[in-house]
């Protein structure tokens, strides 16, 4: 038997309010689409929850860390724990975000548990591309007041909205004392989800950071 189950709607509420061949960011997608990537984000976790305890939790792990690993654009985070990154919290992104959570609550509640058909189409329908960013300072309210833009080909392009930025949290290692990161949106309407872009994260003292990212290449 499938349906929705309580658990399940929440989580969609929270993240609706998160490498393949090459791709541009798919801004329409069917619902035929929609329901592949679902399975995409599904499958992958409930083989990882048919293990054992202790290897099952390795597995989810590692599903969770690299979940963001198509998306993302800037420094590794495994490579570079400080280094500017951006991760593109695209249709599919989420849609696949929903799978594993699919996955998750009907191991909870041993039976088949799938997103309504109408959530699916509000992320079907979302009309904005939301951006998190993620980089490191020497304050813990260092990103404070810090703003993002698209730049393609010359042209500027703005949020619609960005989020106040997280208070730092400590850093462990070298390099800057603090991590934050904050969220932005951007219409789709307004970019070309199949070009190569320079992503600028300006700060309050006039303090700039580029990252180059390439939208051919994020689905």
């Amino acid at each position: 038997m499938i349906r929705p189950v309580s658990l399940l709607l929440a989580g969609i509420a929270i993240l609706l309010g998160g490498i393949p061949p090459a791709h541009a960011i798919d801004v329409k997608l069917s619902m035929e689409e929609a329901k592949k990537a679902l399975e995409e984000g599904r499958l992958p976790m409930e083989k990882a929850l048919e293990k054992d305890e202790k290897t099952s939790q390795e597995a989810v792990k590692k599903i969770v860390q690299q979940a963001s690993v198509k998306t993302r654009v800037g420094a590794d985070p495994e490579k570079d724990p400080c280094g500017a990154s951006v991760v593109l919290r695209t249709k599919r992104y989420r849609l696949e975000a929903f799978g594993r959570q699919e996955a998750m609550e009907s191991k909870k509640k041993q039976q088949d548990v799938r997103m309504p058909d109408e959530y699916i189409k509000k992320v079907v329908d979302m009309p904005n591309l939301e951006v998190e960013v993620q980089l490191c300072g020497d304050d813990e309210y260092f990103a404070e007041g810090a703003k993002i833009a698209f730049q393609q080909g010359g042209k500027n392009i703005e949020p619609v909205d960005v989020s106040q930025a997280d208070r730092g949290r400590k850093n462990e290692g070298d390099g800057p004392a603090y991590r934050s990161r904050f969220t932005a949106r951007f219409a789709y309407d307004t970019f070309d989800p199949n070009a190569k872009t320079k992503v600028f994260v300006i700060f309050p003292d006039g303090k700039m950071t580029e990252i180059d990212a390439d939208f051919s290449k994020v689905k």
